[in-house]
């Protein structure tokens, strides 16, 4: 079991940034695969950014690659996303994702994680 709680969000301006932090309860953190989604109303729940239990592998949407990195910190077992150069469609309700049932798990899929933080706001506008 891992409890995940998100913080960071909030209001940007384009072409600023934010840094979301999601931050584990367990001690085996460092066994989770990591993901970041986010959702906008009315629509699914996307993947924006994910990196594997080792941080070996990650994997970007591609409307936020060259501009988010996700970064994990297994010493403090907390997860980041760096966002930069913001855009409005960037806009959404962002959630953590931690899941170690397979060596290997889709990272597209929120499906495929077990346990989910309750989300935080970023909002991009002037």
């Amino acid at each position: 079991q891992v409890q995940l709680v998100e913080s960071g969000g909030g209001l940007a301006q384009p072409g600023g940034s934010l840094r979301l932090s999601c931050a584990a309860s367990g001690r085996t953190f460092s066994s989770y695969h990591m993901g970041w989604f986010r959702q906008v109303p009315g629509k699914e729940r996307d993947v924006v950014a994910h990196i594997s239990w080792s941080g070996a592998y990650t994997y970007y949407a591609d409307s936020v690659k060259g501009r988010f990195t996700i970064s994990r910190d297994n010493a403090k077992n907390t997860v980041y996303l760096q966002m930069n150069k913001l855009k409005p469609e960037d806009t959404a309700v962002y959630y953590c994702a931690a899941d170690n049932t397979a060596t290997y798990i889709d990272p597209t899929a929120p499906q495929a994680f077990g346990f989910w933080g309750q989300g935080t706001q970023v909002t991009v506008s002037s």
